[in-house]
């Protein structure tokens, strides 16, 4: 694709931090980005060309902005597939990823379904609709499981454990709809792999460790700490995932590094997951906060990556730089309030510490508002101390 001035346009639908660490990465390469949301001056109106104000499933908005744009893309899967792809048929506006790739992965239960059938590893599951439908499928696979809403569920929303026969009443409650239930996976570690697929190229970038509490994600170290041969096999299963998706741009893989396999959860093919087995959790078809470390630690971001795939041009190398790790800033107050962070001077009066900022007006509790990234040689140090530049900030007064 040539290069003018202004340059090719790529309309996102969506304009939270993804949209506007999307704009801040397509801008030096002369790509301009024009975000639809709902939320007036939302998170990227600042960093791109213009903002649509409209939901992400107004097929209004949506046509509209794909006649500001040479293709759509989406930095969240409340995007509707069935708008997308009427969208891209009439105005032969192309859709990357492609709208049926949003349509699997939008359902859980269809995503592992899909990803099964492929040949995917995956924790034992079932389609569950009633409380009757739990108790018996938490006999098949023992207690404790993880029950989720099949749409709608993010950052541990959605997410409801079952630890015993007592909870299977207030778990259906909780979900109020179609749900799925899994077995609990009895992780070493959890691993995520950043996935691109470009004009006939396929790639994956380093294999990260993510460390969640409250089913949130807290912080991300990279290179994963863990053996060569399970990050291998990592990779091995993303590059799967990656052949069962359709269109291009960068894909979030969420995946389990299993332990000793507990007592009683069977597979569905009667093999236990041996130690080290690599398990599929979930895949996000856009950005994903755990590759937001490579903002720093490779040569081509993440951002800068599905900015390129979208747009059918080369793939830029995914190569770590220095071991990096990141630390997700969270609400840390009680109740909704403007947002006022403070203790930011330690982060950036610190070498190698890098504060970004999402621009929210609002935080709540646990609301993701930006994070820190810090790199270096030691992962055990950098770790210790991202964390402690991380409790640095505070929304409290």
């Amino acid at each position: 694709m040539t290069r003018t001035s202004p340059g090719p346009t790529v309309g996102v639908v969506g304009g939270g931090q993804l949209g506007r660490m999307l704009g801040e990465a397509a801008a030096p390469l002369g790509v301009e980005l024009v975000v639809a949301d709902p939320t007036p001056d939302c998170p990227a109106a600042p960093v791109v060309r213009d903002q649509l104000v409209g939901g992400f499933e107004d097929e209004s908005t949506v046509r509209e902005l794909a006649a500001r744009a040479d293709l759509l893309t989406f930095e969240i899967e409340l995007a509707d597939p069935d708008v997308l792809e009427r969208v891209t048929e009439e105005t032969d506006t192309p859709v990357h990823p492609a709208p049926e790739t949003l349509r699997i992965i939008q359902d859980k239960l269809v995503q592992k379904r899909r990803l099964a059938d492929a040949g995917v590893p995956v924790p034992e599951f079932r389609g569950v609709d009633t409380a009757d439908e739990l108790r018996e499928a938490c006999e098949e696979l023992g207690y404790p499981a993880m029950l989720k809403a099949r749409t709608g569920g993010y950052d541990g929303r959605g997410n409801v454990p079952v630890a015993g026969p007592e909870d299977v009443e207030a778990a259906m409650a909780d979900i109020a709809g179609p749900a799925m239930v899994e077995e609990m996976v009895d992780f070493e570690r959890e691993l995520a792999v950043m996935g691109c697929l470009g004009d006939g190229e396929r790639d994956t970038f380093p294999v990260t460790e993510t460390i969640h509490r409250e089913e949130i994600l807290r912080e991300s170290v990279a290179p994963a700490r863990a053996k060569e041969s399970v990050r291998e096999r990592a990779r091995e299963v993303a590059r799967d995932v990656l052949d069962v998706m359709e269109g291009r741009g960068v894909f979030g893989i969420e995946l389990f590094q299993t332990g000793e396999p507990r007592s009683g959860s069977e597979r569905s093919s009667g093999q236990r997951p041996p130690e080290g087995e690599i398990l599929l959790n979930e895949i996000a078809p856009r950005p994903h906060n755990s590759g937001h470390w490579t903002i720093e630690g490779c040569h081509t971001s993440q951002f800068e990556q599905h900015v390129r795939a979208v747009l059918g041009e080369p793939l830029g190398t995914t190569e770590i730089r220095d071991p990096t790790v990141s630390a997700n800033v969270l609400g840390d107050i009680k109740k909704r309030q403007d947002a006022v962070l403070s203790g930011e001077e330690t982060v950036l009066s610190t070498e190698r510490a890098h504060l970004h900022w999402y621009g929210k007006r609002e935080v709540y509790p646990l609301r993701k508002m930006g994070h820190v990234t810090m790199t270096g040689d030691d992962r055990e140090q950098l770790l210790a101390d991202v964390r402690g530049l991380r409790d640095e900030l505070t929304f409290r007064a």
